[in-house]
């Protein structure tokens, strides 16, 4: 199920405050809005209204049976790879981004947000169908550079049907096939990447893959390996 709204700040912001209202947010719904006037992305930053663009949350109701509630982001990076590559002629520039951006070529055209709101993770997706933000730090793009956007209402439903897919596979199979999923829709091994984990300074180094836990692993400049669980990764060829 769907629903759509014309405005509203945030979709995730909507859905925690259901949540936290006591009422019933069933797993499957999304609520999709055509402009967000407080959208927002990771490390809180603002987030373009995006106006055609998709932007939409669900709610995944996690249990102790679950796989880390964290690789959710996996999850959702590979539902947006396949609902986007199935609208491309040729798919072959797209990539994922750990944690949560898919690319197209070498500029942005999609981010998930992940949020803890009790046992329940909302899952915000921001993808650019029509119109592509500009951010001072890094190359965005809309799949308007291809061609027509693509029908907004046409897309959420095949988006919400591959999440359906990926988070039933998540749950029946684990992460071992997640991982790997993920990998053959990443960059290349040997990309040279920038992360900013929290709390450090910038790591420069080149994408190795993930771990069986679905961390980055980064191989750095005197030849070891670092798992890296949370911080901001960039391409080095991302930066505008």
């Amino acid at each position: 199920m769907i629903r759509f709204v014309t405005e509203t700040g945030s979709t995730n912001s909507d859905l925690a405050a259901q949540l936290r209202a006591g009422e019933a947010v069933p797993e499957g719904q999304w609520l999709v809005a055509d402009r967000q006037l407080a959208g927002r992305g990771r490390q809180g930053r603002n987030w373009f209204d995006g106006s055609g663009n998709f932007m939409g949350s669900t709610v995944v109701h996690v249990s102790p049976r679950d796989p880390n509630p964290a690789t959710l982001a996996l999850v959702a990076g590979v539902a947006a790879y396949e609902a986007v590559a199935e609208i491309l002629a040729d798919p072959s520039r797209l990539r994922l981004k750990w944690p949560n951006d898919l690319m197209l070529g070498d500029a942005k055209l999609a981010g998930i947000l992940l949020e803890r709101e009790g046992d329940a993770i909302i899952v915000g997706m921001g993808i650019n169908l029509a119109v592509a933000p500009a951010l001072p730090d890094r190359r965005t793009i809309a799949l308007t550079a291809l061609g027509p956007a693509p029908d907004r209402d046409l897309f959420a439903r095949a988006l919400a049907a591959a999440f359906d897919r990926e988070l039933e596979r998540w749950r029946t199979y684990g992460l071992e096939p997640l991982v790997r999923r993920w990998e053959s829709a990443a960059h290349a091994a040997g990309t040279p990447l920038k992360v900013h984990p929290p709390g450090e300074g910038m790591l420069e180094g080149s994408f190795v893959g993930l771990t069986d836990e679905g961390a980055l692993s980064l191989r750095l400049a005197d030849g070891s390996t670092r798992a890296i669980h949370a911080g901001d990764v960039m391409l080095v060829n991302e930066e505008s």
